[in-house]
């Protein structure tokens, strides 16, 4: 039985993609006592240019900091799609922002969303990251089951730590709309 869980979460800087990465490690390791590592790598650009944060989940100790298959990746923009789109196993999920991104062959299985046009809906566009991280939370729960990735709870709870008071209630109803989006 496989016990490590590798997620990419990669687009353009700006997109708040190491946040989410944090919140991820953060609720497997803190809420349900995994063991989890966040890496972040990005362009010289601080905004706009190719960003990525990876997140490695294991129940055993994780050897290895970065990830070499990854089971879930979340591309909001097209170079990241087009990057990794097949470097994924067939077992792998590949989640897109359909507004954005022109969906192209995929080697494992790809599910757009329309993150942009929901975060404009809600009237903010620095929204877009915890509206991605609410789909991979329902993700996760219903029909993807994404093996080793934290509980919807778990997630709620690192998100509440990880964020300012001003930005607590716009954060978590972006999560919710995002959830929703899936189930």
């Amino acid at each position: 039985m496989k016990t490590r869980t590798e997620i990419v979460l990669a687009g353009v800087g700006g997109q708040g993609l190491i946040l989410i990465g944090k919140i991820i490690g953060e609720a497997a390791a803190l809420f349900e006592g995994k063991n989890a590592v966040q890496t972040q790598s990005y362009g010289v650009a601080s905004r706009g240019g190719f960003s990525k944060s990876e997140v490695v989940i294991s129940d055993e100790e994780v050897a290895y900091p970065e990830v070499l298959e990854p089971d879930l990746v979340l591309a909001l923009s097209q170079q990241s799609y087009d990057m990794y789109r097949s470097k994924i196993g067939k077992d792998s999920l590949l989640i897109f922002d359909s507004d954005t991104i022109e969906q192209r062959e995929c080697s494992g299985k790809a599910i757009g969303y329309q993150i942009t046009s929901t975060a404009v809906n809600l009237h903010s566009m620095k929204i877009l990251n915890m509206i991605a991280l609410g789909i991979l939370a329902g993700l996760s729960v219903s029909r993807a089951n994404i093996a080793g990735f934290p509980s919807y709870d778990s997630l709620k709870k690192s998100l509440e730590q990880n964020t300012p008071a001003q930005y607590k209630n716009l954060n978590l109803e972006a999560f919710e709309t995002g959830y929703k989006l899936v189930n």
